[in-house]
């Protein structure tokens, strides 16, 4: 099922184990995880922190700094992401869009990939904020972005926008405070069998994420597929209008915005989750716009 994937072999396989470790001296390895995420360049999973802190820390740094006071130099941010079967991990949406707002603001950022039935023991580790279901209650997700340099932990992908928006101004994603929620550009009606995350996903991950999934979305997720194609394609029509509004290749015409990223993550995710043959017909929708949309926000965030 694809090529192996980096570290998780070394990691702890139980939540009880890593929550023991966590909670050695007083809870201060889950507070150093600014220090340990940037000094520590042979991280690659979370798993991979969790070996490293089984074993004593062989080869982490001695001196953990202070993630309050303004490094010299500046430190690459965390972003937190979901480990798949995939080559290159990422297949979600949200996660990606963080991705795409940082590759095009330049700044140095590394990831940490997680296991889809880890996220919520690693985001509580770290002391990330859980969002919350439709009935109140509380429900660990990811994206998480991680700044050493000021300190922060933010999660949720449009929350992590505006956070580096505010912080590192420099090629701006909202112009003009041009800003909207996610959901004004989200164009997913369209539901994969749940087979479909069995394939992307370690077995443990697959049967979570369904299991968290079907409390929202009952299953069966494709009862209705003509149905959802409908949908789906009328959707693109609508966002095809927004696109014929201007003369440029962006929503906003000639400038380039979050809402061309939200956009493009979308078509990413199917890109990435579904058959070739679904993607294809869906990428070949109003003369081909939305592979070209695709490529145009990849290149425009030095992605390819």
């Amino acid at each position: 099922m694809g090529a192996p994937r980096q570290g998780i072999q070394y990691g702890l396989r139980m939540e009880d184990e890593w929550a023991r470790i966590s909670s050695w001296d007083g809870e201060k390895w889950a507070q150093v995880r600014a220090d340990v995420e940037q000094r520590y360049t042979g991280v690659q999973t979370f798993r991979d922190i969790d070996f490293s802190l089984k074993n004593g820390f062989q080869g982490w740094p001695q001196h953990f700094s202070n993630p309050t006071s303004q490094p010299s130099v500046m430190l690459s941010l965390v972003l937190y992401d979901i480990l798949s079967e995939l080559p290159g991990n990422n297949w979600s949406s949200n996660p990606a869009k963080p991705r795409f707002v940082l590759s095009h603001k330049g700044l140095p950022f590394v990831t940490l990939w997680v296991e889809y039935s880890d996220i919520p023991i690693a985001m509580k580790a770290i002391g990330a904020k859980p969002n919350k279901r439709r009935d109140g209650s509380d429900v660990y997700t990811v994206p998480v972005l991680s700044d050493p340099n000021t300190g922060a932990l933010i999660t949720d992908s449009l929350e992590i926008a505006s956070y580096l928006e505010k912080t590192y101004p420099e090629k701006p994603v909202f112009p003009n405070n041009f800003r909207t929620p996610d959901t004004r550009f989200r164009l997913r009606p369209f539901k994969p069998p749940s087979t479909c995350y069995e394939k992307i996903l370690s077995p443990a991950s697959a049967k979570f994420f369904i299991e968290a999934r079907s409390v929202d979305v009952p299953l069966p997720w494709d009862a209705k597929p003509d149905e959802d194609w409908e949908l789906l394609e009328k959707g693109y029509n609508t966002a095809y209008e927004w696109y014929q509004k201007t003369d440029g290749k962006w929503i906003m015409g000639h400038t380039f915005s979050y809402a061309d990223i939200v956009v493009a993550c979308e078509l990413l995710w199917y890109k990435r989750v579904l058959k070739e043959d679904e993607w294809v017909r869906i990428s070949s929708w109003n003369g081909g716009k939305w592979a070209q949309v695709l490529a145009d926000v990849e290149k425009e965030c030095k992605l390819i």
